[in-house]
């Protein structure tokens, strides 16, 4: 019995050809459009200010409930879901004029204030002058919804009210779980670039000895292998339902992420040479679709048999690789744009300007990375090379899909702070900036963003524990969601607990 229970397990999550990129992306817009309602009420109500139990519970289901009802109850009306967010939203910004006294203390006042040879406002109180790469809400907001998906999808796709089409596609085709991994490696690329901007503020030769960058990016990623180890263990011993053509016999996405910190280094090393990460991630995915074109790879990986060898075993894992390799690097040169704060550059001549200048470039390096995609992936008018999009290869298309689409997703939330919370990038200090991005951060979604691996440990940890005592294939609707809801009540706990205790374990 409890091995036909495996098989239909197996079965339910192989041979899915997923959906279609349009309803992904209208699905995907629920976490945009629930981070514009939660920033409309604190930004025209101060909602959650205090944190009361009741912002708690509306903070909640904002931020994590309604991205979970976007892809179960809602799975079918993602549009409706969309306007009955929007509503509320656009009833409170039509009927009540801006509070944003909070905002208005951060204009300069100028008789205290002068510029220094940074471009930096100084104030005369001694202050200090506002963090050259801050933390800025608008990516808090982005990497945390991105693990609110994650940590939703990986225990909802084992019950049947989680549409197959969200699934992760056997070998050719879009999903939102494929969507969902590449976003993963994307948002990790974007941060990554915080250790590059340390540097140049600090003075440190940009091409350090590369024997040390191996080493401490080693040291990052041991723990990261250790993950992966511990769950290839426990899947194989505890003789756990998995879907084999994934990342292979062996390989997990652990490992995959675990992998990523040294190559980057070294491809970090040609930096100097190609000043330009998309550049390099264009090299990379091209590289790798020419030899998925031209030689028999594309054939070893996706139908060859599996022989005793580790590599025959693991290939998806191990040549899908260099496909998340070229997304880590469109990450992280969308994170050296965005991250820095403009105004240290003297041809900046406002922060209103620098803040222009970001989203202007989001907005071009989205529109870029579509016709990429589109030229790549579709006829386009007679021009295309209608290459199917492939997350198992993480072949080129899927690269410019996933690069399109964070740099969108980012940009949407980038412009949603930018016009409801425009103290926040106006500070003129780093206690007022600190005030104003606390004001302007939901506190379930700083929590997700601050503890990331944590909270993707621990989810993945309730979802094997469900999956062992609960029968999800058979469960009703009703069962679904209630364990669903409590399950990500759960996890949002647990990302608070850290939050509050002071704890950090980053990705």
């Amino acid at each position: 019995m409890e091995q036909d229970y495996k098989a239909r397990k197996e079965a339910f999550v192989s041979n899915l050809s997923g959906g279609d990129i349009n309803e992904i992306n209208t699905v995907a817009l629920v976490a945009s459009v629930s981070t514009l309602l939660w920033s409309t009420l604190q930004s025209r109500l101060s909602f959650f200010e205090p944190y009361t139990p009741t912002a708690l519970f509306v903070d909640f289901l904002l931020n994590v409930g309604a991205i979970l009802f976007s892809t179960t109850i809602y799975s079918a009306s993602p549009l409706l879901l969309n306007i009955l967010l929007l509503t509320p939203a656009i009833f409170i910004l039509l009927s009540s004029r801006s509070t944003r006294s909070r905002q208005k203390q951060a204009k300069p006042s100028q008789p205290n204030q002068q510029r220094n040879a940074t471009g930096l406002n100084k104030s005369d109180d001694g202050k200090k002058a506002p963090e050259s790469s801050p933390v800025h809400p608008f990516l808090t907001t982005y990497r945390a919804a991105m693990m609110v998906v994650t940590c939703s999808a990986i225990l909802a796709v084992d019950f049947p009210i989680f549409p197959r089409r969200f699934a992760k596609v056997e070998n050719w085709g879009t999903s939102l779980m494929d969507l969902g991994v590449g976003s993963f490696v994307f948002s990790a690329g974007v941060v990554s670039a915080r250790s590059i901007l340390k540097a140049q503020a600090a003075g440190t030769p940009q091409q350090s000895s590369l024997f040390r960058r191996l080493a401490a990016a080693s040291r990052h990623s041991i723990p990261l292998l250790v993950l992966g180890l511990i769950r290839l263990y426990s899947v194989k011993g505890l003789d756990y339902a998995e879907h084999v053509t994934e990342y292979g016999v062996h390989w997990n996405f652990f490992f995959t992420l675990g992998f990523l910190p040294p190559f980057v280094e070294i491809f970090h090393s040609l930096y100097s040479i190609i000043p330009s990460y998309e550049i390099l991630a264009l090299l990379t995915t091209t590289a790798y679709q020419v030899a998925l074109e031209s030689t028999d790879l594309k054939a070893y990986i996706l139908v060859s048999p599996r022989g005793p060898d580790l590599l025959s075993k693991n290939r998806e894992g191990v040549f899908s690789f260099i496909g998340y390799l070229a997304i880590f690097l469109a990450g992280r040169a969308s994170g050296l744009r965005i991250i820095p704060r403009g105004t240290a550059d003297n041809k900046i001549a406002s922060v209103q300007q620098a803040r222009r200048r970001v989203l202007i470039s989001l907005a071009v390096t989205a529109i870029g990375w579509t016709v990429l995609f589109i030229f790549n992936s579709t006829p386009a008018m007679g021009y295309g090379a209608r290459i199917p999009v492939s997350r198992r290869l993480a072949n080129m298309p899927y690269v410019f899909w996933v690069s399109a689409f964070n740099n969108a997703q980012i940009f949407l939330f980038c412009l949603i702070e930018t016009w409801l919370f425009p103290a926040v990038h106006k500070a003129t200090d780093r206690e007022t900036e600190a005030e104003k991005s606390n004001f302007a951060t939901s506190p379930i979604m700083a929590a997700f963003n601050k503890n990331g691996l944590a909270v993707f440990l621990i989810a993945n940890l309730l979802t094997g524990a469900v999956n062992l005592s609960f029968n999800t294939l058979d469960a009703n609707a009703w069962q679904s969601m209630g364990i669903l809801i409590a399950y990500m009540a759960l996890v949002t706990a647990f990302a608070l607990g850290l939050q509050v205790s002071g704890l950090k374990l980053k990705i």
